[in-house]
């Protein structure tokens, strides 16, 4: 298979969300299972996730549903699309696609799945609530969608440190207030009620949004600094301006500032995330279509 060298910005954290697929994967290990209990996936489901990055949880799926179901994983990247296709294929999951799209614009309407989930994806779209509308939409009625997103800056306090730094560093202005978060952007839909909001005008029903701790363990910042530099495009583009000993400085900074998050048994930096549950009304006049489902790319 021939991976694309270039394309969407995202294609640049590509190899090192890759590389990093182990450490995330143990990292969201409890949440995943969450959101996927949540969504209702079981043996033989057609499950659709979204903005699956190098997809850790899209095997987590394929598994979960086994040969007599359906994965088709999406993304913007092409290059870490590719990366997600590759593990699908390693894993000899025949019942597992990719197809590149952006969540704001699937174009999967009518397509009946089961499910569909987002892990740590839908806070990047500038238009949050078209993404909802077209995870709606590809649902069969009584179809089910769950998603993890982070919530506010308070709940994580050494990413909300570190964005300051990387501010500070890059001659930035000082982040927007909590309820006024510029869409896109990592803690976008943080503020208490708006996922909830948004999922009820996407047209969903039976909505639950709860909160779920979810910590990262390290042996030191400088561990962590180095996954953040490999794989937070975010930060890294903050600061890929400056020159390169002002980003070194930055960095030097950032890692002797976290350190305020050490522990006797290493480092530990608070998360805290928000996944929600909703579904399709099974009034809905969307009929599925078997023949509605698309081509794999890459095969």
């Amino acid at each position: 298979m021939t991976i694309a060298t270039a394309g969407h910005p995202w294609d640049a954290a590509a190899e090192g969300w890759d590389h990093h697929s182990p450490l995330i994967a143990d990292w969201l290990r409890e949440v995943t299972v969450a959101m996927l209990d949540a969504a209702g996936i079981s043996k033989g489901s057609r499950v659709l996730d979204i903005a699956a990055g190098a997809g850790d949880q899209t095997l987590a799926i394929a598994r979960r549903v086994g040969p007599g179901g359906r994965v088709l994983a999406t993304d913007i990247s092409p290059r870490i699309l590719a990366l997600a296709q590759n593990k699908l294929c390693a894993a000899g999951f025949a019942h597992a696609a990719t197809r590149r799209a952006d969540a704001q614009s699937l174009g999967l309407a009518g397509a009946g799945f089961d499910a569909a989930v987002s892990r740590l994806g839908m806070m990047f779209c500038d238009e949050p609530l078209d993404a909802l509308r077209e995870a709606h939409a590809a649902l069969r009625p009584g179809g089910r969608f769950s998603a993890v997103v982070f919530a506010s800056p308070k709940g994580n306090p050494c990413i909300a440190l570190m964005l300051a730094l990387a501010r500070q560093h890059a001659g930035i202005a000082p982040a927007l207030p909590a309820s006024a978060v510029a869409p896109g952007t990592l803690f976008s839909l943080g503020r208490p009620g708006l996922l909830a909001e948004l999922l009820h005008l996407a047209g969903f029903v039976d909505i639950a949004v709860r909160t779920v701790s979810a910590p990262m363990r390290r042996p030191s910042s400088k561990h962590y600094v180095a996954f953040v530099r490999s794989a937070g495009l975010p930060i890294v583009q903050m600061l890929a301006a400056l020159p390169e000993a002002a980003q070194r400085a930055a960095w030097d900074d950032i890692t002797a500032q976290l350190t305020c998050f050490d522990t006797p048994s290493g480092w530990l930096g608070p998360n805290e995330l928000l996944l929600c549950a909703a579904a399709r009304p099974r009034d809905s006049d969307c009929q599925a279509a078997a023949s509605d489902w698309p081509q794999p790319e890459g095969r």
